[in-house]
């Protein structure tokens, strides 16, 4: 495959300051909260800031090490409560793979959770294709199943690892 901007701008350079990313993301999430009537409350919106700080995907325990950091003494059911409440509103999405979460890059559109998660280097590229969604509906429905959802992971490595 060529290398072309496009594709590596779905996986951040190493090293890229993620600050920017986090604050359109904040600004999203709030927006879409307001027009919903949902909450989001100063936690809430600590632990996404927190999760938009670094590119790679973190975990529940790694979120609450850093918030607690500056000495707030957060307990790990509130955070979860937080992260549930992100997701139900598409902002952040669960990697089972990883037992870790990630800022939506697709926030307000629907889509399917497709992502392809660098084994070396722990970044992830959040992609949307309408073929990978219709196979796997078609495959489902084949076989008399509803998907309620679809969260495709797939492990390999990044253009950067691979020095592509």
């Amino acid at each position: 495959m060529p290398r072309t901007s496009a594709v590596l701008s779905d996986f951040p350079k190493h090293g890229h300051d993620h600050r920017a990313c986090g604050s359109h993301a904040l600004a999203e999430a709030e927006a879409i909260c307001h027009s919903r009537g949902a909450r989001l409350t100063d936690l809430r919106r600590k632990v996404l800031e927190t999760i938009w700080e670094d590119p790679a995907p973190l975990g529940a325990y790694d979120i609450l090490a850093k918030l607690n950091a500056s000495g707030e003494r957060n307990a790990p059911m509130a955070v979860y409560r937080a992260l549930d409440f992100l997701i139900e509103n598409g902002l952040v999405h669960r990697l089972s793979s990883l037992n870790a979460y990630i800022g939506c890059r697709h926030v307000g559109r629907s889509h399917s959770g497709q992502f392809l998660i660098c084994s070396q280097c722990n970044l992830v590229a959040e992609i949307t294709s309408d073929a990978v969604t219709k196979t796997v509906a078609r495959a489902a429905a084949a076989r008399g199943f509803k998907p309620s959802g679809e969260i495709v992971e797939v492990m390999g490595l990044c253009p950067h690892c691979r020095g592509t």
